[in-house]
């Protein structure tokens, strides 16, 4: 048995014979050419001939995994009338007299080397791109047809990378999952794994040798992105067990997928998910979730080994949206401190982290961070619903600050000329503070989302990180409870809603009183929505 480690950008498990996936290798040779006028022609008619085939891509991708994830077959379509790349295509048949096959490999490598040089994680996935249409212009101008997948069973698929058009034009019937020994999560062929619901590992490395690896039985399980070759016994009896209960989560989504979070009395609710990170979308719309409730964007600040940058951020957060097609998408502001440590912050040791320098407080103390991830939101907004959500909020001081440096931010985007959108502003009620002035923080924001984990510690003046007070530690207690109602109270009375992304929200045995007390939204793990969902559609609170 050997257990191989890679990047998930999907959570589900897969189970079956491993097919090592592999191009024909076009064969590009440099030849001299008399005519380069007549070369450069033949390859503009490959230009439209391979525009022709990607729209054709474009119409098979919509009716599979839709129209946003089909859009970046609009995107290679128009980088083949990129100017930069025609030009440098044409001049080199042009300047060395060579034939177009070789003039567009040697621009095609120029290029997708560029691109992965770049520091953006976004900028290198590109990479890929430019590689895929590079081999389909070549292609068509040998008239050769690679990439064909060969298996009549359905198969684990094992290969160097794969291009979104090859992910497409397979027949999602015969893929049981991905795994690469290259790649990207934010490559489009990653986004359309996520969106066809196909469990799938990229970066594996050069762990990942494809000898001897055809036919062999082989394990992916996304959750902890680990590719299993030949598990033994208990291994393979485990996680068949993880897949039967992966099914039977599937087979409920069939049931209650595209079904309203409407109670049989009329009561109506919004579900959605809470995510900490890109790889966690496809869970999201793989179980209906009406949208993102919570997105923790400190795991990006988490992840990385200096402040991300405002175009990283606002390329994930792009992407979030784009890939969410018009449904809310909440991302909660930087939340590091007391249990979420970020070394280059070089924050200074507290006695009591849990009420000490966190979330909105280190964001209002060092704008210069805030400004940055403000700026990277506004701007992806554009792209989607957006809606921007701010963590520990105490006091309307802090709420009438933040709302000072937000008109600094569009103030310079204005000025830069940068396009931005106009998101929703909420606040999280996690402090028994935030609940006591509810009324008039509620005449600020649009909306309220209760932090139900924190709001519970201090409420219970209990450290929740302590487990020695786990017997103390009561959700249930009647203070939060009426603390919630208190807040949702407050929010009608101003005319906006009230939604809980704390681990409350998932609590089943809450559903009904949640409903009762009018809360107008639940985010919750992604696979808490369909269990969520049943007991809602199933609930009659007129009785």
């Amino acid at each position: 048995m050997k257990a191989i480690k890679g990047k998930s950008v999907y959570t589900g498990t897969a189970i079956g014979k491993i097919h090592v996936y592999s191009k024909e290798q076009q064969q590009v040779k440099r030849v001299k050419v008399e005519n380069t006028a007549s070369e450069i022609e033949r390859y503009n008619q490959a230009c439209e001939v391979a525009k022709e085939q990607l729209g054709k891509l474009y119409d098979k991708a919509c009716q599979e995994v839709g129209e946003d994830s089909a859009a970046i077959f609009e995107i290679h379509q128009m980088m083949l009338e990129d100017l930069d790349y025609k030009d440098s295509v044409e001049n080199i048949i042009s300047t060395q007299e060579v034939n177009a096959e070789y003039a567009v490999a040697e621009t095609g490598d120029n290029f997708a080397q560029m691109f992965a040089a770049m520091d953006d994680e976004y900028m290198q996935a590109r990479s890929a791109d430019i590689k895929d249409i590079s081999e389909r212009l070549i292609g068509v101008l040998s008239g050769n047809n690679s990439g064909k997948l060969n298996t009549d069973e359905p198969t684990i698929i094992v290969a160097d990378d794969l291009a979104p058009s090859e992910t497409v034009q397979m027949d999602k019937d015969k893929v049981l999952a991905f795994v690469t020994r290259h790649g990207s999560v934010n490559s489009h062929t990653a986004i359309l794994a996520r969106t066809m619901g196909i469990p799938a590992l990229v970066a594996c490395g050069d762990e990942l040798t494809f000898e001897g690896l055809e036919g062999k039985k082989g394990i992916v399980e996304g959750a902890s992105g680990t590719f299993i070759v030949e598990p033994d016994e208990a291994v393979l009896f485990e996680k068949t067990n993880q897949r039967e209960l992966e099914l039977k989560q599937k087979e409920l989504l069939q049931t209650l997928k595209g079904k309203e979070n409407v109670t049989i009395d009329g009561r109506k609710i919004m579900l959605y998910a809470n995510i900490g990170n890109i790889k966690d979308l496809g869970s999201v719309l793989q179980n209906d979730a009406g949208g993102i409730g919570l997105f923790r964007s400190e795991f990006i600040y988490l992840e990385k080994n200096d402040f991300p940058t405002e175009e990283e951020q606002f390329n994930i957060y792009k992407t979030v949206v784009e890939t969410m097609a018009g449904k809310r998408v909440i991302i909660r502001t930087l939340d590091i401190g007391a249990d979420k440590k970020c070394d280059y912050f070089n924050m200074p040791a507290e006695e009591n982290p849990a009420m000490g320098r966190r979330a909105i407080r280190i964001c209002l103390t060092q704008p210069e961070i805030f400004k940055t991830q403000l700026r990277a939101l506004f701007r992806a907004s554009l792209y989607g619903k957006l809606a921007i959500m701010y963590p520990m909020i105490t006091s309307v001081n802090e709420v009438l600050r933040i709302k000072e440096i937000v008109e600094e931010v569009k103030s310079e985007l204005t000025q830069q000329e940068i396009p931005f959108g106009k998101p929703e502003q909420g606040i999280m009620i996690e402090t028994p503070a935030a609940v006591m002035v509810a009324q008039d923080l509620a005449k600020l924001v649009d909306f309220f989302s209760i932090g139900t984990n924190d709001l519970t510690q201090y409420t219970l003046a209990i450290d929740r990180q302590n487990e020695s007070l786990d017997s103390f530690y009561d959700p249930h207690h009647p203070a939060v409870l009426r603390m919630i109602k208190m807040v949702v109270d407050a929010s009608h009375e101003a005319g906006i809603w009230t939604g809980i992304c704390g681990e409350l929200g998932a609590d089943t045995a809450l559903t009904r009183t949640f409903l009762e007390m009018g809360v107008d939204e639940l985010s919750v793990s992604p696979k808490a929505i369909l269990p969520i969902r049943k007991i809602v559609v199933e609930t009659n609170l007129s009785k």
